[in-house]
């Protein structure tokens, strides 16, 4: 399983994903997103998943980072 975050052009595009995690069994937890990552909306969520992200991507996510050994690597942008 891999772990990301996603980072959202809005505060409720946030709070959407979460609870869309929620009820899709994806453990998801809101974070501020790290500054290196985006100055804009502020929250991102952390969450891990195995599956194709296109599964998951809606129109409310701006950037999605896998985290690798500490180090994040662009794998989505809007």
């Amino acid at each position: 399983m891999k772990e990301y975050v996603a980072i959202f052009f809005t505060h409720s595009g946030a709070i959407k994903f979460n609870r869309f995690s929620k009820k899709n069994n994806i453990h998801c937890e809101l974070m501020p997103v790290p500054r290196k990552l985006s100055s804009n909306c502020g929250i991102g969520a952390k969450f891990c998943y195995s599956s194709d992200l296109n599964d998951i991507i809606d129109d409310e996510i701006e950037k999605i980072f896998e985290i690798c050994d500490s180090v994040y690597k662009l794998v989505y942008e809007e």
